[in-house]
């Protein structure tokens, strides 16, 4: 079909689709006046986050997210948000409300009902790239519809809150309870501490092995001593001319006598050459000089006796400090391990306190990211019904459906409107057209297709 057929089809259908359009622009008009106004008042919210909490200083990353904006719709459209509005106005104990609630026969409880009435007439309006909220509330009452909307912006403001601290307070709670617990790990740390440093009497590991560690060293060097003096190992440790050690060489009391010995042996000497041995100076400087002799060998052998004495207590005092510096090393392992347990607790005490500090802190927070920037205001026009759009819908849909009913009517009844439909119809070609005398007006209605083709 062209269009010339279209428009002879629509020429001959006018009434019919003119009835059509009328009967739809009618009926558009008296459902409009008919149908119950409805006003729609919207506060606007904006979400003032600057990318790092004011309490800890930290960064936020989740309201970064892509995501965060269509969290906080969710948010704004729970049951919860609706029921602390059912709480902040009270509605649940309105009257009005308990006779439509009644009325509803619904299997819900009233706060649940009321909560779902209220979500079914809130609508959101957000941008792309934007922080700005807008909360819509549609009502017949019109300052019934700015409340719920105000109290829906408020509660959403109140329930970011909520939603912050719910969280810190939870985290306080729970490293209350862990700080307890490490305080007594603490305590029984110290405890074991303290004990072992009584039982060991030791109050600085360092400190006291330092001191033992000297005095073993202060042994070795009296050892290595005494024993240059037992063996002759010192520097000029042998008297070549006696074969008698340092030690024996450098004792005044044994000088003393060696001197005297070598006197008494020399006037001997003399005697001996000048008396003989019967005679009493002979045998009175002998006998001076073997008395003085025994008594020489008396001090040597003391002296040796002494040197080897004073090795051995040295040696033995020098295994007893070995014995006390091995106890004092393994005694100061254990008490650095102790030490390590004290400190560890102690860290751990100290990292749950400072995190109980700062969640105590966010936890008593009365911080929000949300702000109200334009409060809800009582409309003076309704939503809707919309009657110039309306309007502009009936007529647009009136159009639609009366080309339809013409052609539905054209396929039923179908008639022949030109020369064309012949030669469709009949396969035959045409020979010519008779025309009658028509008035003007119809005419100008034949001669419009065949001026169109």
């Amino acid at each position: 079909m062209d269009f010339s057929r279209f428009f002879l089809i629509i020429l001959a259908r006018h009434k019919l689709i003119l009835s059509i359009l009328i009967i739809t622009i009618l009926t558009t008009l008296i459902v409009s006046l008919h149908l119950p106004k409805s006003y729609m008042s919207t506060a606007t919210l904006v979400l003032t986050y600057k990318g790092a909490d004011p309490v800890t200083g930290t960064i936020l990353p989740a309201q970064l997210n892509p995501s965060f904006m269509a969290t906080q719709l969710d948010v704004i459209k729970s049951t919860r948000t609706a029921l602390m509005v059912i709480n902040q106005l009270r509605l649940d104990h309105n009257e009005v409300v308990k006779e439509q609630y009644e009325a509803s026969n619904s299997n819900l409880p009233l706060r649940e009902w009321l909560a779902v009435f209220l979500l079914k007439n809130v609508d959101i309006e957000t941008s792309r790239d934007s922080s700005v909220i807008g909360i819509s509330y549609k009502g017949a009452d019109p300052t019934f519809a700015t409340i719920i909307a105000n109290a829906f912006a408020n509660a959403y403001q109140e329930i970011s809150i909520r939603l912050t601290v719910e969280p810190s307070q939870k985290a306080a709670a729970y490293f209350t309870d862990q700080l307890n617990v490490l305080r007594e790990k603490l305590e029984t740390a110290q405890k074991k501490l303290t004990d072992y440093q009584h039982e060991v009497g030791i109050i600085d590991a360092d400190t006291r092995l330092d001191i033992e560690t000297r005095r073993l060293n202060d042994l070795s060097a009296q050892l290595i001593i005494a024993q240059a003096e037992l063996m002759g190992t010192d520097p000029g440790v042998i008297d070549h001319r006696s074969g008698e050690t340092n030690g024996i060489v450098k004792n005044s009391m044994i000088s003393n006598l060696k001197l005297s010995l070598a006197q008494a042996e020399s006037k001997f000497s003399e005697v001996s050459q000048k008396l003989g041995s019967n005679h009493p100076s002979y045998a009175g400087a002998k006998a001076e000089v073997e008395k003085l002799r025994t008594e020489l060998n008396k001090y040597i052998r003391n002296t040796m006796y002494t040197a080897i004495s004073q090795e051995a207590e040295i040696r033995a005092a020098l295994e007893e400090q070995k014995t006390k510096v091995l106890s004092l090393n393994r005694a100061r392992n254990e008490l650095h391990i102790l030490f390590k347990e004290v400190e560890g607790a102690q860290q751990a005490y100290n990292n749950a306190m400072q995190r109980l500090n700062q969640t105590t802190l966010e936890g008593q927070a009365n911080l929000s990211s949300v702000s109200i920037l334009d409060p809800a205001k009582i409309p003076e026009r309704p939503h809707s019904p919309k009657l110039l759009l309306n309007m502009v819908l009936s007529v647009i849909l009136g159009t639609l459906l009366g080309l339809g009913a013409g052609l539905i009517a054209e396929m039923v009844d179908r008639r022949v409107r030109s020369s064309e439909d012949l030669v469709d119809v009949f396969k035959v070609p045409v020979l010519g057209v008779i025309q009658k005398e028509v008035s003007k007006q119809r005419r100008l209605q034949l001669n419009w297709p065949r001026l169109i083709r």
